[in-house]
């Protein structure tokens, strides 16, 4: 299924002069700096082609990688679905679930796709595709029509293909595919001169503007192609300034500073790589990477859903299972050490009462809490949306939190399906596609464009406790506070053998409409009991009744117990259809129920999810 319609959700907001000022003030001046310097770099390499050849000398890159060692994208390729080589060698090229032709009417290699969006032609240039023709017979030959007519195509510095990012990971790319591919090849004296020519591109190049996983790539691309060059002075420099930056971007539970686990996972990959390149370059891996490394895992593995998946919070893609095998494995040739005693709880999570236990996760500082009891495993984001200098892969879903009984996925979070400005890249990034509270059908976090964001929560963990067998977790955070009255989401999580109690408290003044929202899993059923006609819980002056109702949720995923939704406390249900993304531009249809109030703060409302009862009860619960 398409990227669908948004339901009439309005489109992004329209930029303002506060909205621009709220957006930048968190900014560091570096960054806007650093924003200004590369944006000159481009303009010039554009209007003035022949001065990059000249600023970028192309002295090429004399060596190669050991033999011996295999990057991630190689270890994992033949698991992951990709490109066949077949259909390569016919022109077609499937990059994220989605094939277009290279060779559009028949005619010549195409580069541009300037029709395609964005994110197709990043990966487009990445050339990490070309992995899949690795075990092909004829792989190198292929490799070897394409890349020229690649090269011909593109121009130093200009376009999509020459963006920082981009070159970064085609450079590691093009060193990692040098002994299946290139070596010995008719390219292999031109992949030699680009790769310095990259090496000098990435050094003027560093995206300090974005930083974060952008910045981790130009350093670990840089470090890889001085490997390539035998230049060990070279290598350490940029070593040892990848550990600088990894000091701001590993947190100390060990969650990456982005707080979006599927970018997690890439930087991961990264240092994973970036260890056993060291190693197999015969150079000793720092002790600080190797623990870096470990507190990731020890983070990722605390996080993953039951199945072993990869959660969608905040913006990312489905990680591949044996991507997630891979990186909760050694790297090649590198021992990364196993503690066994339980990490130390940061300050931010000393509990006021009682004592967490394994079925209570804390990761404070990244803001995800994990609550198991019995049947039920709960995550809450309790944490702030994103860095205050990087708000690109944030969504407005503070307090929001996923839900699953007997390892069945119940609530889960919408994820992404696009990273195009536009009407559905707002609804995926907003508060009403998560399972938490909307205050007046603003979004907690002001999230707008593709990847911005002005005012944002601020969120406070208050307590986390476990006493006779219920696990209690308290949160709050203001992120209304610009509306009138200023309220506050302040949410309780009861998990406990019987089921999960929520407990919601706006607070603040005046007259509010309030949604508590409930995002479904893909192939739930959700039904109000009982049935009640339209309007029947709207008051004379068509709001919402302040009278509770008896209406509950009546729950059923195939092949699992059917579960009740009750809540005690004003308001309706109504349920919409709505959609889960599954991939890149790809959707599945599922419910989302919301309960609607409209009245005056403060509101309480609890919510209680439990098993329902045998099927001749059911329409009394």
């Amino acid at each position: 299924m398409r990227v669908p319609h948004t339901h009439g959700r309005p489109s992004a907001l329209v930029p303002t002069a506060g909205l621009y000022l709220r957006t930048v003030a968190t900014l560091r001046p570096a960054q806007m700096a650093a924003r200004l310097r590369l944006r000159t770099q481009r303009m010039t390499f554009r209007y003035a082609p022949a001065l990059a050849s000249t600023v970028l000398p192309r002295s090429p890159v004399p060596g190669c990688w050991p033999a011996g060692f295999v990057p991630f994208d190689g270890r994992v390729a033949a698991a992951v679905a990709g490109p066949a080589p077949t259909e390569i060698a016919h022109g077609h090229l499937r990059l994220l679930g989605h094939s277009r032709e290279l060779r559009p009417g028949g005619g010549d290699l195409c580069w541009n796709h300037d029709d395609a969006p964005l994110l197709w032609r990043y990966h487009l240039h990445y050339w990490d595709w070309a992995w899949a023709l690795a075990w092909s017979a004829d792989g190198g030959e292929l490799f070897a029509d394409l890349y020229c007519s690649w090269r011909n195509a593109t121009r130093l510095g200009q376009g999509i293909a020459w963006a920082p990012y981009v070159a970064s990971l085609r450079a590691w790319t093009l060193c990692g595919l040098w002994h299946p591919l290139i070596r010995g090849t008719r390219v292999q004296d031109a992949v030699q001169v680009d790769l310095g020519m990259h090496r000098a591109f990435l050094r003027r190049h560093l995206e300090t503007d974005v930083g974060g996983n952008h910045l981790t790539k130009n350093y670990k691309a840089i470090i890889g192609l001085a490997v390539a060059a035998g230049d060990t002075v070279d290598r350490d420099h940029w070593v040892e300034a990848l550990l600088g930056e990894l000091r701001g971007q590993v947190l100390a539970d060990g969650g990456h500073f982005e707080r979006a686990p599927a970018y997690h996972c890439q930087v991961l990959a990264d240092l994973t790589d970036l260890a056993g390149l060291l190693a197999s370059d015969g150079a000793a891996v720092p002790d600080e990477l190797t623990d870096k490394i470990h507190a990731m895992r020890r983070w990722l593995s605390a996080v993953l859903a039951p199945d072993g998946a990869v959660p969608l919070l905040n913006d990312g893609f489905p990680v591949p299972a044996a991507a997630v095998q891979e990186l909760l494995t050694d790297p090649p040739g590198v021992a990364v050490p196993t503690v066994t005693a339980p990490a130390p709880q940061p300050e931010a999570t000393r509990l006021r009462a009682g004592q967490v236990s394994p079925s209570c996760v804390l990761l404070a500082d990244s803001g995800l809490a994990v609550l198991r009891r019995g049947r039920w495993h709960v995550l809450a984001d309790v944490g702030l949306p994103c860095p205050d200098e990087l708000p690109a892969h944030s969504h407005a879903d503070t307090l929001a939190f996923l839900l699953w009984h007997d390892g069945v996925p119940l609530l889960v979070d919408t994820g992404t399906s696009t990273y195009e400005p536009g009407p559905t890249r707002d609804a995926e990034r907003g508060t009403a596609a998560h399972s938490t509270v909307v205050v007046d059908g603003a979004d907690s976090t002001e999230v707008w464009g593709a990847f911005r964001a002005g005012r944002r929560a601020r969120p406070r963990l208050v307590t986390a406790t476990e006493q006779a067998g219920v696990i209690e977790l308290t949160a709050s955070h203001d992120g209304y506070r610009h509306l009138p009255g200023r309220p506050v989401h302040r949410r309780t999580w009861r998990v406990a053998e019987s089921g999960v109690v929520l407990v919601d408290r706006i607070t603040g003044t005046g007259w509010h409409r309030v949604e508590l929202v409930l995002a479904f899993a893909p192939g739930t059923d959700v039904t109000v009991l009982p049935t009640r006609p339209p309007g029947a819980c709207l008051g004379a002056a068509g709001t919402a009744s302040a009278a509770p109702t008896a209406e509950k949720l009546l729950i059923t995923t195939p092949g699992q117990p059917r579960l009740v939704v009750r809540v005690d406390g004003p308001g309706c249900w109504q349920v919409r259809p709505g959609w889960r993304a599954t991939g890149w531009d790809e959707t599945t249809p599922a419910p989302t129920a919301i309960r609607t109030f409209e009245g005056f703060l403060p509101l309480q409302l609890s919510t209680e999810i439990r098993l329902a009862p045998s099927t001749d009860q059911v329409h009394s619960v």
